[in-house]
């Protein structure tokens, strides 16, 4: 056993028992360090990572290889989920020395914590064009010995460098500037030079979803009339959803896939990514009616209840990739087995899910659609109805006896953003499709957020993560800005302030804590974060969407809730300094691209008022109305400017309005929308 034992991390209790002598990133462990003047090694990983695993039974485990580990450094285990601070800044200074990152990532630290050296994994024999781990090590270990004070400048170089990389934003933003028709179709020409229209998606192997991109396809058509920015969207979606990359049997997408073909995934599934889908296709069900997305939204939501939701009323973080030490094996199936389970039914199965003798991937099976279901069906002269229900009772079939097989890893900590993407995501399906049991689950995490991540003594400051009744680290500018979003939407669909009055304490918050002096953009850490080299911002939406672009639209929008002039000038300050990067690599900033193109197409103010609010608060959110102001009261309320001078006495009335000037009400979802439509600006 070592320093890890009494961690909450399903990551870190997994290296607890190594021989490696590991300690938590602690003030004990740097002070550590500095005493017996020591190369500090940060090994950083997650649960669910595969390579993670590989190289800790190859190196970790192995005693001779600790010996030399424990002899000359301290070796500190990191959580990236738990320290993504951490994990961001050391992962920048491994990419400018190498050119290349990813997990596990090791990477060695002068003991007052500037990195030096480091790289990804490290086979335990040179293989792969790579020096081998106990090469690495012994090179260090020599390099510190001999060629300490190069090590130094080295060091000090690069943390200049992180600096130096971090110092954006302070340029002057263009005053007035406003997104043209022309930039917008240059955003989307940008992407489409790197869709794959073959099997969409974007770019080659390995290919993430990047559902940012998709959205921002999907608004861009919704403003524009452009079918081929539909035509993408719904192709990349199409094939994810018929792939490997989801889970036919049970649902649930998983992080990314190693083909072109969506077919292999690595098979790790993360909560925000199935929060992100859900949130993607609830738009994409909005604007298509596709009864494909409707039947995707249900059975992505059903695999997050039924393995990643706790009793508590949070979100689980993931499920690992490996089971038995193999990856992938609790997901694939040969013919043989699936032969066995369905009998007479199988040849069906078999011929509509790509499954073989040989197999297609690794001798095993991983189920995928390659021919719609209609097609298919009219191919083999089955009726459609007929052939759904008999595939869909086969799936059942499959995932009971899934369910007998050695599960992976869950990774059960509880994480406040990722919860909050979970909470957007359901409330956004719960508007779509008309379901009040997603908002009241929404409604029920939310309140578990907002009450057991707490800080003791702050009204607005939380915890980042949550686990066996604990919560710790102090929460980071994601959180927030996720959690905020999350209370904009709750009040949408339940047409309560209180949600709004927690968006801004929240808001509020950030500005007092995260804010940078000497640009519009917020830091990724609260000014009190004393163990970090840099303060990073980050504003890239890769895997997750960045802070600062989610605070951009979360300012807009409570900009105009609540008449704050200082929050909208720094959201568009936050846009026109960002503008240049944005334009020319949209597919890297895809939530701010989307946050654009609203903004000038001009923001709907929608207000609805009556006595019954309900009904035609929900017609409104069931529409694709992407950049909208949304509220719904039945009396004026103190504080909200939007709410006032309206009709709360007659019939149910829905209001449009542009800078608190608003149109002659009108009664139906009908003549709303033809205003909305009117209403473009572009």
């Amino acid at each position: 056993m070592n320093h890890l034992l009494h961690e909450t991390s399903p990551y870190l209790l997994q290296h607890a028992h190594n021989p490696v002598n590991w300690y938590p990133w602690s003030e004990a462990s740097l002070e550590k360090a500095k005493a017996e003047d020591k190369v500090i090694l940060v090994s950083i990983g997650y649960a669910a990572c595969h390579w993670c695993h590989v190289m800790e039974k190859e190196s970790f485990e192995d005693e001779k290889v600790a010996a030399l580990m424990n002899e000359n450094f301290i070796n500190i285990k990191i959580d990236r989920e738990e320290r993504p601070d951490l994990d961001h800044i050391y992962m920048d200074a491994v990419q400018a020395m190498t050119g290349s990152g990813g997990w596990p990532l090791n990477v060695f630290l002068t003991p007052a914590g500037q990195p030096f050296y480091g790289g990804t994994y490290f086979p335990p024999q040179k293989a792969f064009n790579r020096s081998s781990w106990t090469e690495v090590l012994l090179g260090v270990k020599q390099a510190w010995r001999e060629r300490r004070t190069e090590i130094g400048t080295q060091a000090a170089s690069l943390t200049e460098h992180l600096q130096k990389s971090n110092d954006f934003g302070k340029a002057a933003p263009v005053a007035g500037w406003q997104l043209t028709r022309e930039q917008a179709e240059a955003m989307f020409d940008n992407i489409m030079k790197n869709a794959d229209t073959t099997w969409g998606g974007f770019g080659n192997a390995p290919k993430f979803p990047q559902f940012f991109t998709i959205q921002y396809l999907l608004q861009y058509h919704y403003f524009t009339g452009n079918a081929v920015a539909l035509e993408q969207a719904v192709l990349s979606l199409d094939k994810m959803l018929e792939g490997g990359i989801y889970d036919q049997v049970g649902g649930g997408m998983a992080r990314y896939s190693t083909d072109v073909e969506w077919l292999a995934p690595h098979f790790e599934k993360m909560l925000y990514d199935n929060a992100l889908l859900i949130n993607v296709l609830s738009d994409a069900w909005q604007l298509t009616k596709n009864p494909a997305y409707e039947k995707a939204i249900h059975k992505t939501i059903g695999f997050v209840q039924r393995e990643l939701m706790d009793k508590t009323g949070g979100f689980y973080a993931a499920l690992d990739a490996d089971s038995e030490g193999e990856e992938g094996k609790f997901y694939v199936w040969s013919k043989a087995e699936i032969e066995d389970i369905l009998g007479a039914e199988a040849a069906f199965f078999c011929a509509f899910y790509d499954i073989s003798e040989a197999g297609n991937w690794e001798e095993k099976n991983i189920p995928r659609v390659l021919k719609k279901a209609t097609a298919f069906a009219k191919k083999n002269n089955i009726d459609i109805a007929l052939f759904e229900t008999k595939m869909e009772a086969a799936l059942a079939k499959l995932l009971e006896r899934r369910s007998t097989r050695p599960r992976p890893l869950l990774d059960d900590k509880i994480l406040l953003g990722w919860n909050a993407l979970m909470i957007t995501a359901l409330c956004k399906a719960a508007a779509a499709l008309h379901q009040e049991e997603w908002l009241q689950l929404a409604i029920r995490s939310f309140d578990f957020l907002i009450t057991r991540f707490k800080v003791p003594g702050d009204t607005a400051a939380l915890y980042h993560t949550f686990k066996n009744e604990v919560a710790k680290y102090p929460a980071f500018l994601d959180d927030y800005a996720y959690l905020v979003q999350a209370a904009i939407l709750l009040q949408e669909g339940t047409g309560e302030t209180r949600y709004l009055i927690q968006a801004r304490e929240l808001t509020d918050h950030v500005i007092d804590h995260f804010s940078d002096p000497g640009t519009s953009f917020f830091f990724f850490t609260h000014e009190g974060q004393s163990d970090v080299i840099v303060r990073k911002k980050e504003v890239y939406d890769g895997a997750t969407p960045s802070g600062n672009s989610i605070m951009a639209g979360n300012l807009l929008y409570l900009a105009l809730i609540f008449n704050e002039t200082a929050w909208r000038e720094q959201a568009d300050k936050m846009l026109s300094s960002l503008s240049t990067a944005i334009l020319k690599y949209p597919g890297s900033f895809g939530v701010w691209a989307a946050c654009l193109l609203g903004q000038a197409y001009g923001i709907n103010e929608i207000v609805v008022t009556g006595r019954e609010t309900a009904p035609l608060r929900q017609e409104v959110l069931g529409e694709y109305i992407p950049n909208k102001v949304f509220q719904s009261a039945n009396a004026p309320i103190p504080g909200f400017p939007l709410l006032e001078g309206k009709d709360y006495e007659k019939k149910v009335l829905a209001y449009l309005c542009r800078d608190y000037a608003c149109r002659e009400p009108v009664t139906g979802i009908a003549a709303l929308l033809r205003s909305v439509r009117l209403n473009h600006k572009i």
